[in-house]
């Protein structure tokens, strides 16, 4: 069966920065093609949960409060991209938007809800290692 590195948080795991969960729908159609593999690369970084929010600004993460966590996503993509090989996966289903796992677009680093394009540190080390690697929305390209 094909592996499948999958954001936590979308499987129900309350591990997202505010401490919730984002589960979707669909999960019964993805365990029948695929071997899911959860992941959190925020917390394999060794950010707490819940966490203060974070966002890309130019090559640096920066949390709302000013801090650079830049190397706690590194390390947790690092992770992620370990255990994708370790496990043989060759697709991420991520979720959308986030400084970790966002793929095409993300937060805008000023912490006003905008968004502008980009990927996060998961996305574009995985992407740069050859995965394909979608968000939540293209579930149905997996299905």
């Amino acid at each position: 069966m094909e592996k499948l590195l999958i954001s936590a948080c979308l499987l129900g795991v309350s591990c997202r920065y505010d401490g919730k969960s984002k589960p979707m729908e669909n999960i019964e159609k993805l365990m029948e093609k695929y071997e899911l593999i959860p992941v959190c690369a925020e917390i394999f970084g060794g950010l707490p949960t819940p966490r203060v929010p974070a966002e890309i600004c130019g090559e640096k993460v920066i949390t709302s409060d000013g801090r650079d966590v830049t190397g706690e996503y590194e390390k947790g993509a690092a992770e992620v991209l370990r255990l994708g090989k370790l496990f043989g996966a060759k697709k991420a289903l991520l979720k959308e938007r986030s400084p970790s796992c966002g793929s095409g677009i993300i937060h805008n680093g000023k912490f006003d809800g905008g968004l502008v394009p980009g990927f996060g540190k998961t996305a574009k080390l995985l992407i740069a290692e050859g995965f394909e690697v979608f968000g939540e929305s293209q579930t149905d390209k997996l299905i």
